[in-house]
């Protein structure tokens, strides 16, 4: 054998270039995958649409805190914020809220989500605080009313908004803005019709709505009071009742209980005889709303609803009509303090906001159906919760009534 062909064979470098090139190549792709996950939401079986975000200098873009932001409005605000290219932190306990609601942002670097019960102080650096954190549906808050005071008054989780000591100390420290989400619920069973904010209400404090409608009083005082003496700037939003996708399914509210009945072929079931009257908005207009009280000047309380107003039986009858159910309405004795009318005076949201609903409750009702009808075929049966005290996501009885509360 010649000394030649013992010698190792040598390279020119071409195959250290070569792997250099598909290093490069794996980082590019790297780095475009994590701008396009900066841009975006990720589709998920429970949010499928893609929704795109802007990019803010650090100038425009607002850190945001939102309470109970894993529940049904807190997660369309979400969205809204975060298409808007700002910085979101949800603080939720899940008490009502759902992950999934807000799964699609999870990868996105300007969100943060934080399992969190606001009984006990946390510690952040915002620039606005919507607290949208307490169970609004009144089967949820009546089951423990304790902690729905604690809500109003201490601080407890959940889907819709109250005002909380620990959250005034936050925006009193960091010197942040702060929108309660209150409710028509504190005009109790009206007197006045349509309601205007100047309207203080009729509402019997020893009945079982009670812990949630003096709940939410007490939070606007507290809220006036935190303004007056500590000058931190309030917004207060009385919201009529809404619907839309990712409503909680077991909420026992008038919309979600109607349409799980009516897909299912089930009885539509009414406590009363449906003549009492309430007010629908779909949850886009909502959420404009809170944006445009949230960056406006206006520090008065503002009604956020929509003023068609419909009986609970023309209502169920319209469901029963897009679903193109077999359904029967039945009738059930009547709740105690079941208000007889609701419907917002929004005056002052068309005035000081350039405020009105745009979406017509029938192109919402449509929406809102599509998704229930998807929550249904993945759960195979839904039994709606009933006007009884239940906690979320546990019926109390087969034959679930629907409650008109928002």
């Amino acid at each position: 054998m010649s000394d030649s062909s013992k010698r190792p064979a040598t390279t020119d470098g071409s195959d250290n270039d070569h792997q250099g090139d598909k290093k490069r190549v794996r980082l590019a792709q790297i780095v475009k995958d994590q701008q396009l996950l900066a841009s975006q939401s990720i589709p998920t079986p429970h949010t499928p649409e893609v929704i795109h975000t802007v990019r803010l200098s650090d100038a425009l873009r607002k850190k945001i805190l939102v309470t109970g932001g894993a529940g049904f409005v807190g997660s369309h605000l979400v969205d809204r914020l975060m298409s808007e290219g700002h910085e979101v932190v949800v603080v939720d306990n899940f008490f009502t809220g759902r992950k999934a609601n807000v799964e699609h942002w999870l990868h996105h670097p300007n969100f943060s989500l934080i399992r969190h019960d606001v009984i006990q102080p946390i510690l952040l650096e915002v620039d606005q605080i919507y607290h949208l954190a307490c169970p609004a549906s009144p089967p949820h808050y009546q089951y423990n009313p304790v902690k729905t005071i604690k809500t109003s008054t201490m601080g407890r989780l959940g889907e819709i908004c109250v005002w909380t000591i620990n959250m005034l100390g936050l925006a009193k420290r960091v010197k942040a803005r702060i929108l309660l989400a209150s409710t028509s619920e504190i005009y109790g069973d009206p007197e006045v019709h349509p309601q205007p904010e100047t309207y203080w209400g009729n509402v019997n404090t020893l009945g079982p709505r009670s812990c949630y409608d003096e709940g939410k009083r007490v939070a606007e005082t507290m809220m006036y009071a935190y303004k007056n003496q500590n000058n931190v700037s309030i917004r207060i939003a009385r919201i009529f009742n809404t619907f839309g996708p990712r409503m909680h399914p077991n909420d026992g509210r008038v919309v979600s209980n109607f349409i799980i009945q009516s897909l299912q072929n089930k009885d539509i079931t009414i406590y009363g005889d449906g003549s009492q009257t309430r007010s629908f908005q779909y949850v886009d207009d909502l959420v404009n709303g809170l944006t445009k009280l949230m960056n406006g000047d206006y520090d008065s309380p503002v009604n956020l609803g929509n003023p068609d107003e419909y009986s609970i039986r023309d209502f169920a009858t319209k469901i029963k009509e897009f679903t193109q159910s077999s359904s029967e309405i039945k009738f059930l004795p009547k709740v105690a303090d079941d208000p007889t009318q609701r419907k917002p005076d929004i005056s002052t949201a068309k005035r000081e906001l350039d405020w009105e609903p745009q979406v017509h409750v029938e192109d919402g009702l449509r929406k809102t159906i599509e998704y229930f009808r998807g929550e249904v075929e993945a759960a195979g049966e839904i039994i709606p919760t009933g006007p009884d005290a239940a906690k979320p996501g546990t019926p109390k009885t087969p034959k679930g009534a629907s409650w008109s509360g928002w």
